[in-house]
């Protein structure tokens, strides 16, 4: 069979204007923990619970850009990084969740954003990568509807504040992860395991970003591009037959649909609803919600790193719950209790995840049929993998570099259909604190000594600059 159109060995040349960048999070890298008025987020009470973090891991200081973000700027700039994806820590700019702006930790990001665009990096702003901060928690969290209000009023203070620097607001990061993971399997912060709380908490973190878009909108002003970031999944039936069809709709309606739908397509879908009656009655959406969530936005962040593979569960013999995320008792799948998550084979990344990069064509390609006015941009993609660095200083990781070429000629395929994808932010920067498994897992394409806090690019970070520089994928001799 023919190599389809655009081959990762192939080459390819992305559009005029098509945007390069790459991604962090506040948590993930910014250390600084008792410094600058910075207030307890819940990753920092979850990190510091034994046994929730592997080795005992936390992000107390992590890669330590809270000190070194200068120079990790310069870094950006030699990489030829058109933007920077990056997230704002809730509880350094405001502290309890309540209240003024801390100045200090809005001057760091003033500093942070005036440095990217002194250097013609664009700053895209997430307000939201799971740092709630504790006293939001203490009051209920997620589940508590205050919180989208405080939300709300938080990204109301910060368009207010740096509006003038920052043009593309990103409002949540994964909302998926901060309900279900934090909240139904507890192997997130805050580490509750009631699924009941995690379905609200779902509806909650969706009112709190279109509270957060008009905020935003009255704040920053018309200018601004509004986004959510979903990490949105692709789900297969092991069944060519259709026999696991009804699996992989009731995982779609809790992954994906409990999200698109109230956010484009006017409400929660019936099914899904069904399917989760018997853990909740839905009493906590509200007349007016599903308006507010559905203010319009200006680009859907789409993250993906690998799909999902299911079938019917046959109710007998050991079933695996959990996908992606262990296989205890807690499972983040509410209300798919008959599904079983199939092992897929590989080749695989440090994380057990397979590498298939047709996944993402096939989301990208659903949400064009779907919503075929809505552009699209690649906000995280990437894969971690044990990398060294060697006696020459050099950090070879070229499964890296195949991974994102592959990926980066699915969305190429995805433009020539016809698809509005603008642009692409590589996951990660650098290594970091990679949540429950700490410091265990390598993302980035700069290597971090943690130890000395050493910055190394490896050599994905040189190919990627070259790919940057000439808008295109280069083709690999001989193919």
């Amino acid at each position: 069979m023919s190599a389809p159109a655009h081959d990762a060995r192939d080459g390819y040349v992305f559009p005029p204007g098509f945007l390069w960048g790459a991604a962090t999070a506040a948590y993930q890298i910014e250390g600084g923990a008792r410094e600058g008025g910075r207030g307890l987020p819940i990753w920092d009470t979850f990190s510091h619970t034994p046994g929730r973090v592997q080795d005992g891991d936390t992000g107390d200081v992590a890669t330590d850009h809270y000190h070194r973000w200068a120079d990790d700027v310069d870094l950006m700039a030699d990489l030829g990084l058109q933007a920077y994806r990056f997230s704002i820590s809730w509880p350094r700019v405001q502290p309890g969740g309540r209240g003024k702006l801390n100045p200090a930790g809005v001057d760091f990001y003033a500093q942070l954003l005036d440095a990217l665009l002194t250097r013609g990096i664009d700053p895209v702003a997430t307000l939201y990568h799971w740092d709630l901060p504790q006293e939001l928690e203490d009051a209920g969290g997620w589940p508590h509807r205050d919180t989208a209000m405080r939300f709300a009023e938080y990204a109301e203070l910060l368009g207010d504040a740096l509006g003038d620097r920052v043009r593309t607001w990103t409002t949540l990061n994964e909302p998926w992860c901060s309900a279900y993971l934090g909240y139904a399997a507890g192997v997130h912060a805050p580490g509750r395991t009631e699924p009941a709380a995690a379905l609200t908490a779902a509806h909650h973190l969706n009112l709190g970003h279109g509270l957060a878009c008009q905020a935003l909108r009255a704040t920053a002003g018309d200018d601004a591009s509004l986004s959510i970031t979903l990490n949105l999944q692709v789900i297969r039936g092991v069944d060519p037959d259709g026999a696991d069809d009804d699996a992989v709709r009731k995982v779609d309606g809790v992954a994906n649909r409990i999200f698109l739908g109230p956010l484009f397509d006017g409400g929660y879908p019936d099914d899904l609803v069904a399917d989760t009656a018997a853990i909740t009655d839905w009493s906590f959406v509200r007349d007016g919600d599903v308006d507010d969530i559905a203010t319009p936005i200006d680009v859907l962040g789409v993250n993906y790193y690998f799909p999902i593979l299911v079938r019917q569960w046959s109710g007998s013999g050991r079933r695996q719950m959990s996908g992606e995320h262990g296989s205890g008792t807690a499972t983040p799948w509410v209300g798919c209790d008959d599904v079983e998550f199939v092992e897929q084979r590989g080749p695989y990344t440090q994380m057990g995840w397979p590498v298939d990069a047709t996944g993402l064509e096939d989301l990208l390609g659903r949400l064009h049929r779907d919503h075929p006015d809505l552009p699209l941009m690649v906000t995280e993609n990437g894969a971690a993998f044990d990398d060294h660095v060697d006696a020459d200083g050099r950090v070879p990781d070229d499964r890296r570099i195949a991974y994102v070429r592959d990926h980066l000629a699915a969305v190429g395929r995805a433009i020539d259909a016809g698809l509005a994808v603008n642009g692409y932010f590589l996951w990660s920067l650098m290594d970091n604190f990679e949540w429950a498994y700490g410091y265990s897992k390598r993302f980035g394409i700069v290597h971090v000594d943690y130890s000395t806090q050493v910055r190394t690019p490896k050599e994905s970070a040189w190919w990627y600059r070259d790919v940057i520089a000439a808008n295109a994928i280069p083709p690999i001799d001989g193919a």
